[in-house]
This record gives C-alpha cells, structure tokens and sequence, in this order.
C-alpha cells in the first residue's frame, strides 16, 4: 500500500489542478503521518465521483490507473466505471474483466490467440449492451457460431476487426452480416471469402462506411458490385490486391460519399477503369494506385481532369515515369495535401510545378525516385512551406543543398526520412537543428552522420523515432548529446553502429526515460553495462540486441528484472546468453510475445521455461544445438498460443509425426529454413 499512499499525494495535487479550471479551488498544506493523511482523505471526500471520474480520465499511464484503484474500495470502483478499452493478454482472466468492466466500449483480442465462441458467448452476454468495437485480427480459434452469438448480442457494435483470421470465410460473413448497425470492418487477408459471403454483408450491413478487404483473393466484380448497390454510406474502401476488373470500378464510381478508394496492386484495372472516376465519387480526396502496372499516365490524367476533390494521391511504383502532363494536371488541385511518387522517375521543372500549385502540400514522398535532384527538392519546398513529413528514402544524389532548402522553408516538419543519402553532412543537419524545432521523426540510417552532426540534431528537442543503423562515424559522445535534450525520445535504431558503447547508451537510458524500443543489433563494442542501464527503462516493450557477442545472461537478466513490460526480444547469436538469461526472462516477462534465440547456446532447462510464457505468439529457433528433439517437441506443443515459428526444414523429418500438422491446424503459420550452421 506504499504505492497507493504515494499516489494519494500526486492524486490531491492533480485535484487542486484540475478542479481549479472548473471554478473550484482547494488549500493543501503537505504534512506528515497520519495527520496528512486524515488530511487528504477529508479533502478527497469534498469531492464528488463526477469530479473524480474527470481526474481518473485524464490519467493515461495503465501503471498510475492502478494505483489510483489501489487507493480505497471507492476508487477501486470508480476505475471499473471509468474504463471503456480493453487489451486481453490472457484468456482466463476474461470472465473476471468482463464482470468488473461493465462499460466497456472497445474490447481488443488480437493479442490473446486461445479466444474461442465461449468466449464470444461471454462477451456477448456481459458486454453486449455497451460494446460499440473489438478488434479479433490474427485468431483462429472461433468460428461462426461465437461469431453469430456476437453480432445478434450486441446490438450497438459498429466496428470488427477480423484482419488475417485465416479460418474466416462465408459461414462467418454470413455470421458478421447480423451486425445490423456495423460501421466498420476488416477483413485483410481473410482469404477463404467468396463473393457469397460478401453479399450476405452488403446485403444486410447496409450502413458500412468503411470496408477493407485487402488480400480477399477470392472476392471478383460481382462481390464489389453489391457492395457498391447496397452499401450507399461508404467513405472507405480497401480492394487491394483483389482480381477484379474495370466493371468494379464503374460500380464504385456509383458511391456517392466514397472519400478514400485504394487500389494498390489491382493489376487488371486500367486507364479506362480509372476514366470511371473522372464524373463520379464527387466526394473522392484520397487515391492510391499504387503498382497498379495497367495504369499510364493517360489514365492519372484522367482522374484529375474531373471534378473530384483530391487532396491525397499515392503513384508509387504505377508509372514508371511521371510526366510533365501528370504534373501539369495536378496544379488545380490547391488543396492537395499529399503527394506519394515512390520508385517514379520525377523531373526537377516537374517538382518545379508542385511548388507553385499546391501551397498546401503536408506529405511528400519520393523514396526510390530516379531524377530528385536538389535543384528540384529546392524549387518544390520553396513553395510548399508547410510541408509536415518528407521521404526522401535512397535518393542517392541529394546533398547538403537540398536538404537545407528543406530546412530553411519547412519550419514545420515533423518527420524526415533520409535512409542511404549517403552525400548528406552535418552541415545541413546544423540547419535542421536551427530551424526544424517540430521534428519528430529522423531517419538517418546508412548516412554520413558524425558526432558532430548529432550534436546539431540533438537541437530538434521534440525527437521521438531517431534511426542511425549502419552510421560507422557516430560514438558514445554522440549518444550523449542526444540524450542530454531529447528527452522524448521513444524508440532508438543503432543497427550495426560499430562506434556505439556502454557510455553512450547510459546516456540514453538515464535522459530518456520513455523509450519503448531499442535496436542494438551487431553493436559489438556494448556489454552487460549498457543493458544494465536500460533496465531502468521500466516502458521498454521492444529490445534488439542480435549479435552483440559481450552481452551475457546477466545483461539479459538485468533487463528481465527492470524492463517487464518487455514484449519482443531478439538475441540471436548472442552466443554467451544461456539458460539463466532465459530461466529469468521467462520469470519477470510474462507478457513476452515475440522471441529470437536462433543460434544461442540454450538447452533443454531454457526451451522447457519458454512453455511458461502464456502470450508468445512468435518466435524463431534456428540452429538450437544443445536442445534435444523430445525437448524441442514438446516445447512447441507446450506453447498453446504460437502464431508464427521459424525451424529448420531438416526438423520436418526428426521431430515426431503429425506435430507441425498439429500446429498448423491451431492457425500457426510455419516458415522452414534450409540454413547452414
């Protein structure tokens, strides 16, 4: 209860803070012993549970929550009034959430692969009077029947995921369909639906808005074609990848408030499916026709020469070349936010025309564009000044210029990517640190990057994603400048970063205590030390740190202990972590649901722990040398929860018979390796 008493403090300063903008103001004099706490508890009763409830949903920290319900039996049930999204990790706790929780709004399963139609039948029956979304993407082990029993119980569900359900077919759309108010769904991946099954949805889901089905394989143009009669409020709609055909096109050109289509890879629609859009979808603003190989430039013409109101437009890889026509026919479009030209050869007087018409322009993406220049990048941001995220992802020839151009006009910029520009020196990132006080995301991956140049970014105080993989010229002193005044900073890519060291990364872990994930892949010069200092990062969910051949079980064990919110870790070929490392991860790090441990020293004592871990979905075991076959046969069947493995093909034959089928047939996907040691 020490926790609880601490927080009652915080608690009573957030009251006088919070209350203070609703007209009410408290005097709270800090004492000592009993006397303040008799204190606080009769200011805390002058308050009432509308004014609580406002505190309470202010704090966002799931550790600060539960501590607030720690505080007495009262807070303890307003916490369960106040809570509406749900993240399940573990099955049989669901009853037990679902009684305490009975105003949940969002309830997300995709982490928690044993959900079955019981559980279903019980969410159906606790929380179907309040439930307006949930999320059951990668499952396999429900069916339509758990399906049905949700959709007619809870009566105001709007939104289902049920993206990459690989046992999802038209039983279970027919299911779905009974979902009567449904707003939104997901079908991504879920490839045993026909055109059946997506009739029985459009047919009775007639208030859809959004509607994925990316990877659907096995829906054509008369699927699509009910879709488009039926479902009249569609804002939304996902057909990447589908085999359909120009007549799903003219049947989407009917949806009268379709404000996004996306086509990406719909290789069988061409110039006269896009001719389609040109007089219909008035209220069209985002088009992505991405590797859309059919398509030419004719056909981008003839999109924009109608009168949709386009504001996003992705092109990337779709014609290999865009010409001077394509840009010219964009310049009408004033309020054009987006721009995404990846893998086309663009032109500088084309790049030249971005900038004088589309003033408004906050994304541009020319990752992998033959012909950006810095002339080019130059003349665009000279106009689009508020330009928010720009890729300029291995665009081999820009240089210093360009990207000072892009620092000097773009004072807004949020997210940079500069991945192998490899000509770029910290002279332009001194601009970047002057101007570019908003920068949030930084790719530098395989650049130039020195010391020196960090010392500039560290300038950019708002840094949340700094990436420096394969950066040989940047050391410890480096580290340090960012983290004496990034403080913000959530996630670290150093991958391969030979000159990075324990020094540098004690930096990192005492200046930025929010980072959540870290790449320290092939950093061979970091020892325990460094994970040492990162195990006081108690939000750290995502820790890589393969290859690192002077990290051992006692490093590991340090961030076991500090770090156990830990989600995915990767130690491959960290060849002194053993058994101990493993015995104690699985012990502090239950939520743990991704691993790599190909090429580790483990034996039987750390395969058999793995079992323990209730969450793992993922994990790869490539070449367990010291891990016997009855061990490893068991361990896999032990882990009732696996979605996804990596083994070696040469098991296929060793393990016992009907294994992998047994596996499989659980919904976890195999990937077989034929690698030498």
């Amino acid at each position: 209860m020490k926790y609880a008493n601490l927080w009652q403090e915080e608690l009573v300063v957030s009251c006088l803070f919070l209350t203070e903008q609703d007209g009410f103001s408290f005097l709270f004099l800090p004492m000592q012993g009993s006397e303040s706490m008799n204190k606080m508890a009769s200011i805390l009763s002058l308050l009432g549970d509308d004014i609580l409830l406002r505190i309470l949903r202010s704090v966002r920290s799931p550790t600060d929550r539960k501590s607030w319900s720690l505080v007495c039996k009262h807070f303890y049930h307003l916490e369960a009034l106040c809570k509406e999204r749900l993240q399940l990790l573990r099955r049989k706790m669901l009853t037990r959430i679902l009684e305490r929780y009975g105003n949940l709004l969002h309830l997300d399963f995709s982490l928690c692969p044993q959900i079955t139609d019981e559980c279903l039948e019980q969410v159906a029956r606790l929380s179907g009077q309040h439930l307006r979304s949930i999320n059951l993407s990668k499952l396999s082990c429900f069916s339509h029947i758990g399906l049905f029993m949700l959709a007619k119980g809870c009566e105001n569900l709007v939104e289902i995921d049920l993206s990459s359900c690989s046992r999802i077919g038209d039983k279970e759309a027919d299911a779905i369909s009974q979902a009567k108010n449904l707003q939104s769904l997901k079908l991504v991946k879920c490839q045993q639906i026909s055109d059946l099954g997506l009739v029985c949805i459009a047919v009775r889901c007639g208030k859809l808005r959004y509607l994925n089905l990316k990877w659907c394989v096995g829906i054509s143009d008369s699927g699509i074609e009910m879709v488009a009669v039926k479902c009249k409020e569609l804002r939304f709609l996902d057909l990447s990848y589908l085999q359909i055909t120009n007549k799903s096109i003219a049947s989407v050109a009917q949806l009268e408030y379709l404000e996004t289509l996306v086509l990406v890879g719909c290789v069988s629609v061409d110039d006269e499916g896009l001719d389609f859009l040109k007089d219909g979808c008035k209220s069209l603003q985002r088009l992505d026709v991405s590797k859309c190989q059919n398509v030419s430039c004719n056909g981008i013409i003839s999109v924009t020469s109608g009168s949709i109101p386009l504001q996003q437009l992705t092109l990337a890889y779709c014609v290999p070349q865009v010409t001077s026509a394509i840009f010219a026919s964009l310049q009408k479009f004033e309020s054009l936010q987006s721009i995404k030209f990846d893998g086309c050869e663009v032109s500088s007087s084309g790049l030249e025309s971005i900038g004088k018409s589309c003033k408004y322009l906050q994304e541009l993406s020319l990752s992998k564009c033959s012909g950006a220049t810095d002339e080019g990048i130059s003349l665009l941001v000279a106009g689009c000044r508020d330009l928010r995220i720009v890729d300029l992802t291995c665009c081999h020839n820009l240089t210093d210029v360009a990207v000072s151009a892009i620092g000097m006009s773009c004072t807004n910029l949020s997210c940079l990517k500069m991945e192998s520009c490899s000509l770029v020196t910290e002279t332009s990132l001194n601009v970047l640190g002057d101007n570019c006080h908003f920068l949030e995301v930084l790719d530098l991956t395989d650049s130039s990057i020195n010391n020196t140049g960090l010392k500039f970014i560290s300038r950019c105080s708002k840094l949340t994603t700094l990436k420096l993989g394969i950066c040989e010229s940047i050391s410890d002193e480096g580290l340090t400048y960012i983290g004496a005044h990034c403080s913000d900073l959530l996630e670290l890519d150093l991958y391969r970063s030979a000159g990075v060291g324990d020094v540098g990364l004690a930096a990192i872990a005492c200046a930025c205590p929010k980072l959540k994930i870290c790449n320290l892949s092939y950093c061979i010069a970091i020892t325990d030390e460094s994970l040492k200092s990162l195990s006081q990062l108690e939000g750290l969910h995502n820790l890589e740190i393969r290859g690192c051949i002077h990290v051992t079980s006692a490093g590991l064990s340090a961030i076991a202990m500090g770090c156990r919110h830990l989600v995915e870790l990767d130690i491959k070929r960290c060849c002194c972590v053993d058994d101990v490392g493993l015995v104690t991860l699985v012990h502090c790090c239950q939520n743990l649901r991704q691993i790599n441990i190909s090429y580790c020293p483990i034996s039987d004592v750390g395969m058999l722990a793995l079992a323990n871990l209730s969450c793992l979905q993922n994990i790869k075991l490539v070449h367990l040398r010291n891990v016997s076959l009855d061990t490893f046969a068991f361990g896999l069947l032990a882990c009732k929860s696996l979605k996804k493995i990596k083994v070696l093909k040469h098991l296929k034959s060793l393990l016992p018979p009907g294994i992998f089928e047994h596996l499989e047939e659980q919904g976890c996907r195999i990937r077989w390796m034929d690698k030498p040691l």
